[in-house]
């Protein structure tokens, strides 16, 4: 059995190696967006590359009866709050419509909790015809990436680019077909998880997303 080792020391490494594969693409002029709480500290590293603003999509995942760790749908914030449901998963899971309505409203109860932890009163940039970086510390299905592009569109972005360090070669196809551009380190064949692929893969804490949100560019830590 092949020993699947880590890749990077930590978020913050993996961060920096993502954001000279960026600037390297030419995007100078963006938003940078990250899916909290463990992309925040990797897209810090590319807001700070680019000195673009840093603001978050808030996205929760919704597991399987009894495997939370599968995915088995996503729910992004809006006005319209959407979701996205893996079929296939939903099949295998027999989650019913009545279980998906539950965790939903679960799900974006959480998502309320962190809007006004995360920003009280600050404003967020506008991605209405502006270039758009959604960065994460990785993906395994893509469905919360997935929910999250489908937000950004809705909201006016002009030029969408995903941005993660790593992901299973098998999303690869998929999540580049959603977007302008797809910028990723490592797409293993064998994946077993994100965290496999990182020494540090710590869980990030709400208070840590709270200064990594100050010391980025556009948020002067005033609620």
């Amino acid at each position: 059995m092949t020993v699947q080792r880590p890749l990077f020391a930590d978020r913050t490494e993996a961060g920096r190696q993502l954001a000279e594969q960026v600037v390297a693409s030419g995007e100078t002029d963006a938003i940078v967006y990250a899916l909290p709480r463990g992309g925040v500290p990797v897209a810090l590293e590319v807001a700070r590359a680019l000195d673009a603003p840093l603001d978050l999509v808030l996205v929760r995942k919704i597991g399987a009866p009894g495997h939370p760790e599968v995915a088995l749908a996503a729910v992004v914030d809006g006005g319209f709050p959407q979701m996205v449901v893996n079929e296939a998963v939903q099949r295998m899971s027999g989650a019913s419509p009545l279980y998906l309505a539950r965790e939903k409203a679960l799900a974006l109860a959480e998502i309320e909790r962190r809007r006004r932890l995360y920003f009280g009163n600050r404003t967020h940039p506008d991605p209405a015809g502006k270039t758009v970086i959604l960065v994460d510390d990785g993906l395994a299905t893509g469905a919360t990436a997935r929910v999250a592009i489908q937000q950004l569109r809705a909201r006016g972005a002009g030029r969408v680019i995903l941005a993660v360090p790593v992901m299973p070669e098998t999303s690869l196809a998929t999540l580049r077909a959603e977007v302008d551009l797809l910028i990723c380190l490592a797409s293993p064949v064998e994946f077993r998880s994100v965290g496999a692929f990182y020494a540090d893969f710590h869980q990030v804490a709400d208070d840590e997303v709270l200064a990594q949100l100050v010391e980025a560019a556009g948020f002067d830590g005033e609620a």
